[in-house]
């Protein structure tokens, strides 16, 4: 039987977050938008919790923005969604704080919700799309993205899909590095077909709208 209390909860990561300088890239010069090195994957500690992953995730950032990428193996179906159901689609939850004010239960304007999903876009709903959802009972909601902004793309690979994007920094109120180098950071992977896939806690804890329950992303350079 699994623990009341999963293992992970007993434990506030630090998870380093790499400046990579050469991030977007112009794709047509190169094959990927986001191509980030080992250092920035964001290590979930699932075995704590006798758990095992199916997604690659990783972060980094640089002065214009963040940096995210996503790789999902072990599918043997493609990936799923509906644009008009994002929280039901397949791909990216990633929930970021720009102040790390994990001393409240309750989400303010730095807190941001944003949702990288490999399919449900388009007449067909088969392509990748990327959502900004408000959160649950904050003090105060971010300013909504333009989502134009965001950069991202999607492709299928061999067993599964990756997902690339960049977050720039007019879309993340708050951000500023050099004041403030410490983020609130949680994530769900999210597939019909393999499960969900969490940083930390899953939905036996409010983490979508608590971010007390949130780790810590330090921005290293």
């Amino acid at each position: 039987m699994p623990p009341i209390v999963p293992n992970r909860f007993l434990v506030r990561v630090a998870h380093p977050c790499p400046y990579v300088k050469g991030v977007p890239q112009d794709t047509d010069a190169h094959d990927h938008l986001v191509d980030l090195p080992e250092a920035a994957r964001i290590d979930n500690f699932a075995a704590l919790d006798e758990q095992q992953n199916f997604a690659d995730v990783r972060l980094a950032w640089n002065d214009f923005g963040v940096a995210v990428q996503v790789e999902v193996r072990g599918k043997e179906q493609v990936a799923v969604g509906d644009a008009a159901q994002p929280k039901s689609s397949d791909g990216l939850w990633l929930l970021l704080d720009t102040r790390d004010s994990r001393t409240s239960h309750r989400a303010s304007r730095y807190c941001h919700h944003f949702l990288f999903l490999a399919a449900g876009g388009g007449t067909d709903k088969d392509e990748p799309f990327v959502a900004q959802l408000k959160i649950n009972r904050a003090q105060q909601d971010a300013p909504a993205a333009n989502l134009g902004d965001v950069l991202f793309r999607g492709a299928r690979i061999k067993g599964g899909y990756r997902l690339e994007a960049f977050i720039p920094a007019a879309a993340l109120y708050g951000f500023d590095p050099q004041e403030h180098p410490r983020l609130g950071v949680s994530y769900v992977v999210r597939d019909q077909e393999l499960g969900d896939q969490f940083l930390g806690v899953g939905w036996d804890f409010p983490f979508a709208e608590d971010p007390s329950l949130w780790a810590v992303l330090e921005l290293v350079k």
